[in-house]
């Protein structure tokens, strides 16, 4: 490998953690249980009283930030 001049680095500086040892499939699930998804949050929309998700236009009526964006994606009847 060619380094250009001027540029000394340790080799130690350049090396990345490499397990000694094979992780068991018992660790590596319990470990990878800790990594859980959280559920959207609902918040009743403003114009309609309906729930919808936050930062986007609601399903029941189409407005969002008090504007009228999309027809209604379903009816009050729907829900």
């Amino acid at each position: 490998m060619v380094r250009p001049a001027g540029v000394d680095r340790d080799e130690r500086e350049l090396a990345v953690a490499v397990p000694k040892r094979k992780m068991s499939r018992s660790n590596t699930r319990a470990r990878r249980s800790q990594w859980k998804t959280t559920s959207a949050d609902l918040v009743t929309c403003p114009q309609c009283k309906g729930p919808k998700l936050g930062h986007q236009a609601c399903p029941a009526c189409g407005a969002y930030n008090g504007r009228q964006y999309v027809e209604a994606l379903r009816t009050e009847h729907e829900a």
